[in-house]
């Protein structure tokens, strides 16, 4: 999972088995960090709609930006105005698309977890040189 900037940098990055629900890392991507202040806005898609979730990460001073599910019982907790925000996306999908052409990080070759963390660390890395 990654957090990455409106500029398709990376600003967090975890690597977790496939069977956990992205909501659930959330904290841990926040906390693993690369830079020291953390982020003032989250977007995320529909699976990041949790009202618990939304309390969470509101006692770390970060507000979640995601659309309501189809079937929400509870009463909707955004307007129209923040997910105004949830069209710059893209520019997530763009982080991706750049780390896909690094092709160790498009499939995972790597058995243990370890090993794959590392190539892309080591991508986003490059992807970050080219900035600076």
């Amino acid at each position: 999972m990654v957090l990455a900037t409106m500029y398709s940098q990376p600003f967090a990055l975890v690597v977790a088995e496939g069977g956990r629900a992205e909501c659930k890392l959330v904290e841990t991507v926040v906390q693993n960090r690369f830079a020291l202040k953390g982020p003032l806005r989250m977007v995320g898609d529909k699976a990041y709609d949790n009202d618990p979730l939304d309390a969470r990460l509101r006692r770390q001073h970060i507000e979640l930006i995601a659309p309501h599910r189809k079937g929400r019982i509870s009463p909707k907790t955004q307007d129209s105005r923040p997910l105004r925000l949830y069209k710059q996306r893209w520019r997530v999908e763009r982080f991706f698309a750049w780390l896909y052409n690094f092709r160790r990080c498009a499939m995972r070759y790597e058995r243990k977890a370890e090993n794959f963390l590392g190539f892309i660390q080591l991508a986003c890395v490059l992807m970050l040189l080219r900035y600076f």
